[in-house]
Parts: structure tokens; sequence; C-alpha cells
């Protein structure tokens, strides 16, 4: 009878696309395109011609999460070996964007209020089905796009596969910007996100498992099998007891960032969750063995890389019993539905939001809340701040909402009563547009509009307006990627001196004047209400 065996709570596993990093935007076959288009091939052919300048840049912290790849200048030739797969691999996701924008730009370029009817000839073949032409109410032209016939048509698993690794610091190269070369260090399983072999994988954190069965099942050379080995242990890592809750305790845990666990005696709610591995570690955090065996929802606010990230929901993906995502809007390039994104990824229970509506629980419900800006003023409505009631207990997870219109909280107020606890995200100066939705523009911005149009949150005023129309006793701010574990999704670099930890500063210690309980979380906490 074979040993059976557990995973290693240090074994890091990264999703990758075309030996790229797996975020939303790559899953989708048109955002896809348009990223592989607009920023893979360009970063690669910027590094194959100059690699001392990438080299130079990442020197610089504040230049980490711009278009630099953290590869060494001796291995370019791996790099242009990748550059001519990509084209071989992606070649019809490419073309599919170059139609998509060319078109785009020719409808901006002469559709000007009369009927939309002609234009239809004179669409690329490769979107033939998939569109509907329309004019916003300024008669400004669009295309409405059919995502699920551009899944049907485009979306191909065939590159997709998970590496596994152990990491033993928090050291990783910014997710948007490198590709990952193969490294003798690495173990490729080359099975698409859906598969649900990886459940299997990922619950060998808990459960033992026969490894041989386990590695044959995941279809790994036999060559592999001896490192394959090394990433489990005789021994179970992870120690910890469920917690006994009582009947009214409700228990918040803080891991990092945005990520936020709920748990009383009947439910557990994980909010954006990104989590870290567990290593020997300088700071202190929450990791993988500090979440419940079960988990009742998972609840994501929008769809920025550092709110959904596929690396951790893939392991979570067999202890998730729901995931909830806001409405998008749908048809729109810069808002892909997160809902079919989920389901390639193998989720089967997603529940979409509009503004307003609501689940209920045993003793309280999750409510789906409109939140204002963070999205460079684009037409994308996949974003929700969520109001959890428990018992007499309101907390609301605003994430990252700049206040631009101040009655906007003084109705949610009417609408929800007084905020107990407020969790608010204060990057009062995000990247702009181009950051993350340049590739999905058609033509590009210029500089000083780009730049005037920012991932932006509230600062200390805009918070503070917040807090007075919500009524909020308790408010906590999140740490904003100041986490370094979380550096490889952020790419900041925030010092004293940001405006960010200026502004978040400012705001907090005006909350304590008011007699207010108010912090910015870092690295982990744990706060317990009774609420009743």
């Amino acid at each position: 009878m074979s040993k059976m065996s557990y995973l290693k709570p240090n074994v890091k596993f990264e999703p990758l696309i075309w030996r790229w990093y797996a975020w939303p935007h790559l899953i989708q076959p048109l955002t896809a395109g348009c990223n592989v288009l607009d920023r893979h091939l360009k970063i690669m052919e910027s590094f194959i011609q100059s690699p001392e300048i990438h080299e130079q840049s990442l020197k610089i912290p504040e230049m980490i999460g711009g278009p630099f790849a953290n590869i060494h200048k001796s291995r370019v030739g791996e790099v242009e070996s990748l550059l001519k797969k990509t084209n071989e691999w992606c070649e019809s996701i490419i073309n599919l964007a170059i139609d998509y924008k060319k078109f785009d730009i020719f409808l901006q370029e002469n559709a000007h209020g009369y009927s939309l009817d002609n234009f239809y000839k004179e669409a690329p073949v490769s979107l033939d089905g998939m569109f509907e032409l329309v004019y916003d109410g300024n008669n400004s032209p669009k295309i409405r796009l059919f995502e699920t016939f551009i899944y049907k048509n485009y979306y191909n698993k065939n590159n997709q596969c998970c590496v596994m690794s152990s990491i033993e610091n928090d050291n990783r190269p910014f997710l948007l910007s490198t590709p990952r070369l193969e490294d003798e260090n690495e173990l490729a399983i080359n099975l698409e996100f859906s598969n649900p072999l990886y459940d299997n994988l990922f619950a060998a954190k808990y459960e033992p498992v026969d490894k041989f069965k386990l590695f044959e099942s995941l279809e790994i050379p036999t060559r592999k099998y001896n490192y394959f080995s090394e990433f489990f242990s005789d021994e179970k890592s992870i120690q910890n007891k469920p917690h006994d809750f009582s009947e009214h305790e409700l228990r918040v845990r803080y891991f990092g960032h945005a990520t936020i666990l709920l748990e009383t005696k009947d439910c557990s709610i994980l909010i954006d969750p990104i989590i870290s591995y567990s290593y020997n570690q300088i700071i202190d955090r929450y990791t993988y063995n500090d979440l419940p065996e079960k988990i009742d929802y998972v609840l994501l606010t929008h769809n920025h890389q550092d709110h959904i990230q596929i690396e951790t929901l893939i392991q979570l993906r067999h202890r998730i019993n729901y995931i909830v995502v806001p409405s998008n809007n749908p048809g729109s390039i810069f808002d892909p539905s997160m809902k079919l994104i989920l389901q390639k990824l193998g989720f089967n229970r997603v529940i979409s939001l509009d503004d307003f509506e609501s689940i209920q629980l045993n003793n309280g419900k999750i409510l789906s809340l409109p939140f204002l800006g963070e999205h460079a003023d684009l037409p994308i409505y996949t974003k929700a701040a969520y109001c959890i009631i428990l018992g007499k207990k309101k907390l609301l997870f605003a994430a990252d909402s700049n206040n631009l219109c101040k009655s906007l909280y003084s109705q949610i107020y009417s609408f929800v009563g007084t905020i107990d606890i407020l969790f608010l995200g204060m990057e009062c100066e995000g990247a702009p547009l181009s950051w993350v939705y340049g590739p999905l523009t058609s033509k590009r911005l210029e500089r000083k509009m780009d730049n005037s149009r920012r991932l932006s949150g509230s600062n200390s005023d805009k918070a503070l307006d917040v807090v007075k129309q919500l009524g909020s006793k308790e408010i906590y701010v999140y740490a904003m990627g100041m986490e370094p574990w979380l550096s490889y999704i952020m790419g900041l670099s925030y010092s004293d001196d940001s405006i960010q930890i200026q502004e978040s500063n400012k705001f907090i210690s005006r909350c304590r004047q008011q007699g207010k309980i108010s912090k910015r979380l870092y690295g982990k906490e744990e706060f317990t209400y009774s609420v009743n």
C-alpha cells in the first residue's frame, strides 16, 4: 500500500496562459487578444531589442509596475522563441483584436447619428454574428458584443497550465510585464484551469493522498515524479482546530490588501481573496492554513487583478460553495462578464447581483451596493460594495470607492441605515487608465487625458464624508498593496511621503479625533463582535 502524503503549504501554483501570468483579462478571448497584441508582444519585442533598458528600469522602484520584463539579458533567445510561439498560438485572437479596433475606429469616423444598417456589411468576418451596432443617447456609435459567441468561437484552453514551485520569500516579478520562461525549479501541469483534477491536488493540503496516483492523473511526464514528490510531506502541516463559535459571535480576520474573512456559527464569507502561502515570514500574516474547511460565499467587488486572483481562486475552488459577483455592462469590451470568466475557470455556482439585490442568510443578508470611481470614467458596471448584515451588525466593504458624488452615501444611508463598521480602500492617486485598460482602447489616449483619468479611490476629505453620511463608529483602511507578498500584483512602492499614505494617515487621525475607532490595516488583524 502506498504511503499517504500531504501537499506542503509553501508550494506555489502560478496559473499561466501562453507562459504569462493568468488574470481575468486573459480569459475572455477579445480582451486577451488585445492584451497579447498591445502588451505581451510589445514587451517581448522591446526586451529583445534592448534588454539592458529593462534591467536598468527595474532598479528604480517607481518603474516596477511599468512595461519592463524582469528577465536576465542572457535569456533573450528564449524570449525570441516565446515571441514566435505566441504569434502562432494566439493568431486568431490577435487578428480578432486587430479587426475589432479597426472596425471601431471606422465607426467612430463614419457613423454620425444616421442609420447603422449599412455598416454591418463593413464588419470584419472575424466578428460576424457576434455583435450589434448601436448609438448611445448622444449618437456615438458602439459595438455591443455577444460574449457567449466570442467564447464559443475563440476560447482556447490548450495553452493553460499551472506551474508548481517552492516559495521561500515574498519576491515575485510583477505579473503584467514578465513572461514566465521555463525554469528547472518549476513543474508544469499542462491541464486547463477548469479541470477538476486540480481540486484533488489542492485538497491534498488538508486530506492525505496517494501522491503517485495523483501524479499519474495529472499527466505529468514520468521522469518528473521524483521532483513532484518533493512537494509532499508525510506529515500534515495544517494543525488549526476549528473555532467553536458561540451563538452570536462574529469573527473578522484581515488577510492583507482587501481580503477579509467573516465567520459566524452558521456562515463563512470571504471577500476579494488573495492569500499568502506559508513559509518563514518577516511579517506575520494569515495564510491558506487559516481558512475554514468550507467557504459559503466568496464575494468579489470588482474586476481588477488585485481583487480577483485566479491563482487563489483555483486553489480554493473545491472549498467554495458560491461566488458572488457584480453584474456587468453587457457587450462592452471594457467590462467583460465576471460570471462567464469564473465559469470558464470551473466555477459552476456563480451568483451575479445587480445594485440593491441581496442574498438572504440565516441571520441577515448580503446586499450589493454601488460605488463610484476607480475605473477611469469607463462604462464599467462590474463593481459593488457589499453590505453584510448579521443580526444587528452592519458592515460595509466599500472596496476602492471614490466619493465623487457626496449624495450617494446619503442615499445609501436612507436605504440601509447606519453602518457600524466600514472598510475602505484609499489609493487616492491610482494608476492612469492605460495601465490596465490601454490595450482595450482603439485609439491611444493623449498623455494629459490619460493622466487625468485614474484608477483612484477617496482622499481623506472624501472618505471622511462617507463616514459622516453613514454614521460609522469603526473604520478600517486597507493596506493598499503595501504588504510585500502583494508587490507582484500591485507594482507599488509607497513611502511615508506618498500621498496615499499621507491622506490615509490624515483620515485615520481625524476619525480618532471624533472618538471613532480607526486604523490602517496591515498584515494580520482579527476582530470579534457580538451580532446580538
